[in-house]
C-alpha cells in the first residue's frame, strides 16, 4: 500500500530520474544483515549457496552503490553492472522509458558506468557479511577489442564477486551481440575461461531472447565445451509486440510484461537443448510469484528481475518467496530444488 502511495510521486518524474532517485533512498537506509537461508528456498548452484532464488537482475544498480544491501529487500542475490573497462557515458538521454501500459519498460542506456577500478574499489568497500553479490562485465562502445574487454573484466572483477556474468546480449552496443554467433563465442569463452585461471570464480552467460534455433544450438554447445557454469536467460528483446504506449516506437531493449513469453520459450529451449547438464537462471517479465515458480518449472535454478520493480516495488521479493513456498507446499514438494524442471 505504501509504495501504492509513492509510485506517482515517481512517476512524475522521467524514468532515469526516478531511477536515480530510487538509488539515492536506499543508499541512506538501513539495512538488516542478510538473512539465514531458507531450507526450503536455498540451493546450490555453480557451487554458490544462495538463500533464496529470487535475484535482482543487472542493470538496476550499474555501479554497485546497494547491490550489497539488496538481500533487506528479500533478495537472495543481487547482480551489479553492467560494468566495463574504461568509463562510459552511455547514449544520449532521454534513454530510459516506462510504458506504463504495458507494464513494460524500454532502455538504450548503453553500459553507462564509472568504469571497472572504481567500481572495484566502490565494491571492496561494501562487501559485506554472506550477501551473494555477482558482477555483470561487458566491453566499451570504442574498444577495438571487444574479448580484450571481458578478459579485463574477469581479472578485475573476480576476486570481488561471487560469480560474474559475461554479458554479450545487450542490444544498446552496436554489434555486441554478434558474440553470440559460433565462432566468436568459442573465442570469447576460450579467453574468458582462460582469464579467470585457478581463481574459480564462477562464469554465467547472459543470452538474448532474440534467437534462432540453430543460434540456440551453437551457444549450448559452446557453453558446454567452455564449462561455463550457468546460462542467463534472457536479457531485454529488440522484438515490439503489439503494445499501447506512447513510447513503443523508441529503439532499445524492451523488457517487462511483454518479455515475458518469449523468454519463458527461450528458457525452455535450452533446457531442451541441454537438459540438466547446466544451471539455467530465468529472467524476464516476472512480476508474479506463479511467474516465478512457472520459469523454475521449466527448468530455472534461480531467477532474476527488475523492471517488475518499477511498478510493484520493493516488497515483489518477499511476496514472490512466500508465493513460492506456498505453491511447493500445494504441489507437495519438499525444496525448491525438488520443482526444477519437472515441467521439461
Amino acid at each position: 500500500m505504501s509504495y501504492r502511495l509513492i509510485r506517482p510521486f515517481l512517476f512524475a518524474f522521467d524514468a532515469e530520474r526516478a531511477h536515480n532517485l530510487s538509488l539515492r533512498l536506499l543508499r541512506m537506509l538501513p539495512f538488516p544483515s542478510p538473512s539465514t537461508a531458507d531450507p526450503v528456498l536455498a540451493q546450490t548452484v555453480a557451487g554458490v549457496r544462495f538463500p533464496n532464488p529470487v535475484g535482482l537482475a543487472a542493470g538496476y544498480d550499474k555501479e554497485g552503490l546497494v547491490a550489497h544491501k539488496m538481500h533487506g529487500l528479500g533478495f537472495g542475490f543481487a547482480e551489479l553492472g553492467t560494468l566495463t573497462p574504461l568509463p562510459q557515458s552511455g547514449n544520449p538521454a532521454p534513454r530510459l522509458f516506462r510504458l506504463v501500459e504495458d507494464r513494460a519498460v524500454i532502455n538504450r542506456m548503453g553500459f553507462n558506468n564509472g568504469g571497472q577500478a572504481a567500481g572495484a574499489e566502490r565494491i571492496a568497500k561494501r562487501r559485506r557479511g554472506d550477501a551473494i553479490v555477482g558482477v555483470n562485465i561487458g566491453a566499451n562502445k570504442d574498444t577495438a577489442d571487444r574479448i580484450a574487454d571481458y578478459v579485463t573484466g574477469v581479472t578485475c572483477m573476480a576476486p570481488l564477486a561471487d560469480y560474474l556474468t559475461v554479458n554479450i546480449s545487450s542490444p544498446n552496443t552496436p554489434g555486441l551481440r554478434a558474440l553470440q554467433d559460433r565462432a566468436a563465442l568459442d573465442q570469447l569463452l576460450g579467453a574468458v575461461m582462460a582469464a579467470r585461471g585457478a581463481d574459480r570464480t564462477p562464469i554465467f552467460l547472459k543470452v538474448a531472447p532474440d534467437l534462432a534455433p540453430a543460434d540456440i544450438e551453437d551457444i549450448a554447445a559452446a557453453c558446454l565445451d567452455h564449462r561455463v557454469d550457468a546460462l542467463i536467460v534472457s536479457n531485454t528483446t529488440i522484438a515490439r509486440p503489439p503494445l499501447r504506449s506512447r513510447h513503443a516506437h523508441e529503439s532499445g531493449g524492451l523488457s517487462g510484461a511483454p518479455l515475458h513469453d518469449l523468454s519463458l520459450d527461450r528458457l525452455r529451449d535450452f533446457r531442451r537443448a541441454l537438459g540438466t547438464r547446466l544451471p539455467l537462471i530465468g529472467v524476464g517479465g516476472i512480476a508474479t510469484a506463479e511467474q516465478a515458480y512457472a520459469r523454475i518449472r521449466a527448468g530455472a535454478s534461480l531467477v532474476q528481475l527488475y523492471s517488475a520493480l518499477v511498478y510493484e516495488g520493493p516488497t515483489l521479493p518477499r511476496r514472490i518467496n512466500a508465493g513460492l513456498k506456498a505453491l511447493l507446499a500445494r504441489d507437495g514438494l519438499a525444496t525448491i530444488g525438488d520443482a526444477v524442471g519437472i515441467d521439461a
